[in-house]
Order: C-alpha cells, then sequence, then structure tokens
C-alpha cells in the first residue's frame, strides 16, 4: 500500500491529531521523569494549543484511505541558542499498529518538504534515549545528535 501526506484540512484532522497524540505521548515520557497519564496528557494539550497559536504545518499521513499518522512543523521557531531559523518538529505519530510500514519516513520526508518551501535552512526535533524505533528512524533520515538534554533525579 501507498503512504500518501496531505495537509490538515478540517475538523476530522484535528480531532485525529489529538486523538492519536493522547494515545501515543506516553511514549514521550522517559524513565528517568516518570509522570501519571493524567500530567501527560495535560501537557499533551498544551502543545496542541502552543502549536496552534503560532504558524505551523499540520501533515496528515494516509494509509489505505485511513488516516494513519501526523506531524507538526513550526515554521518560525528559531534555533535557542543561535537564532538561526529552523523547521521544528513538534510533535510526530504514527497509529500503533501501522508502524514499520513508511508512514513516519513519509511523514518526516514531507515536514522536510514544508521546512526547505520554507526557505529554512534547517529541521529539528526532540526524542528521547529511550524511544529507539524513533531515534534509528531519524538516523536513516540523516539526522545527528547537536546537543543533548541531562537529567537527575533529585
Amino acid at each position: 500500500m501507498n503512504v500518501t501526506v496531505r495537509a490538515a484540512s478540517s475538523g476530522a484532522d484535528e480531532t485525529f491529531v489529538a486523538d492519536l497524540g493522547r494515545r501515543t505521548a506516553a511514549a514521550s515520557v522517559s524513565s528517568l521523569r516518570p509522570a501519571p497519564e493524567g500530567l501527560v496528557e495535560n501537557a499533551l494539550e498544551r502543545l496542541l494549543e502552543t502549536v496552534a497559536a503560532q504558524s505551523h504545518r499540520a501533515l496528515i499521513a494516509e494509509y489505505g484511505g485511513e488516516r494513519a499518522g501526523f506531524v507538526l512543523l513550526l515554521d518560525r521557531l528559531p534555533d535557542d541558542v543561535t537564532s538561526i531559523p529552523q523547521g521544528f518538529v513538534a510533535y510526530m505519530a504514527v497509529e500503533p499498529s501501522l508502524r514499520s510500514r513508511g508512514i513516519g519516513t513519509a511523514l518526516l520526508a514531507a515536514a522536510e518538504d514544508e521546512a526547505r518551501r520554507c526557505g529554512l535552512p534547517y529541521i529539528a526535533l526532540m526524542v528521547t534515549e529511550e524511544n529507539a524505533a524513533a531515534r534509528a528512524l531519524y538516523e536513516r533520515a540523516g539526522y545527528a545528535t547537536e546537543r543533548r538534554l541531562l537529567c537527575k533525579a533529585l
């Protein structure tokens, strides 16, 4: 089956993003910072509100004619250290039952294409060390570790 990626265009797309985001948010939580499910859901809601309040692109992947994943790309968020313009993947998720079918790869490529169309010289994202599948996807796509966030439980 082919994966197609398109711009989000409806309330149904927004509902899909919020629902899939809620169902996958726990994968973004490091074991160094265990958090109750309610806190993770609240953080996701704040993230979706933050993304909606600024310039961004929401892209939906379809597989077999059904929504299968999404990526939220901030297109006016400069790097926090250099202030160099960049695209920033605020959140990306693929339906758990549809993983390993090229959907994440297609979403990432579409986000990169959007960033290029915006004239952005870089694209960045964050991923937990423990999310080996996502890290492997990003590494295959040419992403490299630029800096690390260190954490210590107190």
